[in-house]
């Protein structure tokens, strides 16, 4: 028991409290912001490489809380807060940021503004539909934009969250090359039966086959925060470590969706942890390929904390273990 009471410490700390309404002592709107470059070396070795990264920062009250980021293209990033707000960055080639936007995302009318309703926590962009996917965590919804997250075109509820825990709903979301969506609850429990997953055969409102409900066992590697698909068609899974020195730890490992079966257990192998020096609470991530490299990049959300920190890292993924051949996954089987 004594080894939860710092984590239980911790979490009392950070926030938006779930079930209150997003209010701020003095509202701040300035579409301004900055973004800080780290003092950190690039590094060259190992399989996750850090790149280099920015501490961004705004006096925007909304600024902040990011779950979910998407590269939209080249130096172009949109990332989503737990609290219902989208953020526009774009980089120059010296990694300065020249054009930055927020606002709240598009919802429907009468939409309540509490923090149960607005809990945002997954993004995906499909450029081939020009559309973006966005997970609710506390209403176990999918809500479908236009790729800039400016329109919000559909709504719905999967008959295979609908029982899922309301704090325990869809955390993180990938969508596979040829259409599957796998969602994974935050999970974290020692029992992996508790850790509720699922895999879509397409995008709602489009797809009538079957969900496939599965279990994910992170093996100590924390709660998931984010999944994003891998080019070889593997997922690359985001675990959240809350203790004590360093307060988080972010730990990066590759699963394969060929082992997905109904009501089995999927786990997953480590690839690399973010260095203690970098440490925070990381909550989105994706992935892009450019020029035959693999980089890597996290967002993390500072639970608009004074002493947390909204960082954007690059990594660089260097001789991933290698994917199982068929023949070697039908074997397996």
């Amino acid at each position: 028991m004594r080894r939860l009471i710092y984590p239980a410490l911790i979490f009392v700390a950070l926030g938006p409290v779930p079930g209150t309404v997003q209010r701020f002592p003095v509202d701040n709107l300035t579409q301004r912001a900055s973004a800080r470059s780290l003092a950190r070396a690039p590094e060259t070795s190992g399989t996750m490489r850090f790149v280099r990264g920015w501490h961004l920062v705004s006096p925007h009250s909304r600024f902040g809380g990011f779950s979910g980021i998407a590269q939209i293209a080249p130096d172009r990033f949109l990332l989503i807060g737990d609290n219902g707000y989208r953020t526009r960055l774009t980089f120059n080639g010296e990694g300065q940021l020249t054009v930055f936007n927020i606002a709240p995302l598009p919802v429907p009318s009468g939409w309540p503004d509490r923090k149960t309703m607005l809990d945002s926590e997954s993004l995906f962009v499909d450029p081939a539909q020009g559309t973006a996917w966005v997970s609710l965590e506390r209403t176990n919804q999918l809500w479908r934009f236009d790729h800039e997250l400016t329109r919000l075109e559909a709504r719905y509820a999967p008959a295979a969250l609908r029982d899922w825990p309301r704090g325990r709903g869809p955390e993180a979301m990938a969508r596979l090359a040829e259409g599957r969506i796998i969602i994974l609850a935050e999970g974290g429990r020692e029992d992996s039966r508790r850790n509720r997953a699922v895999m879509l055969a397409g995008a709602p409102g489009t797809s009538s086959g079957p969900a496939t409900r599965f279990f994910y066992d992170s093996q100590g590697k924390g709660a998931v925060s984010d999944t994003t698909p891998l080019p070889d068609g593997r997922i690359l899974i985001v675990h959240r470590k809350v203790g004590w020195n360093p307060i988080f730890t972010t730990t990066v490992a590759i699963a394969d969706p060929h082992d997905i079966r109904p009501n089995a257990v999927l786990r997953s192998r480590t690839i690399g942890v973010v260095p203690p020096g970098l440490a925070d609470n990381f909550e989105g991530a994706a992935l892009t390929v450019e020029n035959g490299r693999t980089w890597l990049w996290l967002v993390s959300d500072n639970n608009f904390q004074s002493w947390q920190r909204s960082l954007l890292l690059q990594f660089e993924l260097v001789d991933l273990p290698p994917a199982r051949t068929p023949d070697s996954k039908k074997a397996a089987r």
